[in-house]
């Protein structure tokens, strides 16, 4: 969805990392584009146990595998996630959003006197799981992907937390019993126009699965599928969060409006994110439904 942020912070003491070995790894790196070769050299020093596997890791990045799908995990809202080879890489950008779905689940825990529901849709890694989990406390959580890699992985995160991890296309996964109970639901759905997924760097459309990267034609295919059967599974009160781009906002309220969810968009100049929180009405309001 958009460009890998810079190297993942790691403790700088390493067995390996000699005045030698430091600078021969940082000029493959460079050699091979890396920006941050300094700080992914002391990430990769830092992370192998012998010279073979720094070697082996060092290769693998010097042929374009993302950093996190070198070392195994990707830092995320300050936690590291396990992220597999195959599986979409958490994006700083994305922690915004995080931080929105947590105030969000802490006051449907004070209205409610229970456990928040939540769910993690299109999880990938499950990240945003796992970190809302950790950051709730009592939580009751789900995730969903559609990619059985994406699950796997999940699993190894959010398994931990208590949560449970389904396989299915978006909220055919869920259990039904959730239908009308989610407090917090947050779906961080693929939202590159298709026309535009050759422009991402080599690292995501070469290393990443297509289907968490391709929106459509304009990006907001998935976003609007998951609008329009969302009223169905939040509870009253509750809230659908999505990150897009700034310029697909308008369109994204639109869909949010159309399927009677109430929108309010947010953003962070910092991280470069703009999400939507679209809310159920609480009972004894009217929800529109498709016209």
């Amino acid at each position: 969805m958009s460009p890998h942020p810079s190297p993942l912070s790691s403790p700088l003491a390493a067995p390996l990392s000699t005045l030698h070995s430091r600078s021969s790894v940082i000029a493959e790196l460079r050699a091979a584009g890396c920006v941050f070769a300094e700080d992914e050299a002391e990430l990769l020093l830092s992370t192998a146990r012998t010279a073979d596997e720094l070697a082996a890791m060092v290769e693998r990045r010097v042929i374009g595998l993302p950093l996190e799908h070198v070392v195994g995990w990707a830092e995320f809202y300050g936690r590291r996630v396990t992220v597999d080879p195959g599986v979409f890489v958490p994006r700083r950008r994305t922690e915004f959003l995080v931080g929105q779905a947590v105030g969000l689940g802490r006051r449907a825990a004070d209205r409610t006197g229970r456990s928040p529901v939540v769910v993690d849709l299109c999880c990938g890694s499950g990240a945003v799981g796992t970190v809302l989990a950790d950051a709730l406390g009592r939580v009751e959580l789900y995730a969903a992907d559609i990619e059985p890699a994406a699950v796997r992985c999940a699993r190894r995160n959010v398994t931990p937390t208590g949560g449970e991890v389904y396989e299915g296309d978006l909220f055919d996964a869920l259990p039904t019993g959730l239908r009308g109970r989610i407090d917090v639901l947050v779906a961080n759905v693929p939202y590159v126009p298709t026309e535009e997924v050759g422009l991402l760097p080599p690292e995501a459309r070469e290393y990443e699965p297509l289907v968490a990267l391709d929106g459509g034609a304009d990006g907001l295919d998935v976003l609007r599928r998951v609008t329009a059967t969302a009223p169905e599974w939040l509870a009253p009160g509750g809230h659908l969060l999505v990150e897009t781009s700034e310029r697909q906002a308008q369109q994204a309220v639109e869909a949010f409006t159309h399927n009677g969810l109430l929108p309010r968009v947010t953003g962070s100049e910092e991280l470069y994110a703009t999400v939507i929180i679209g809310t159920r009405p609480a009972q004894g309001h009217a929800i529109a439904g498709p016209s």
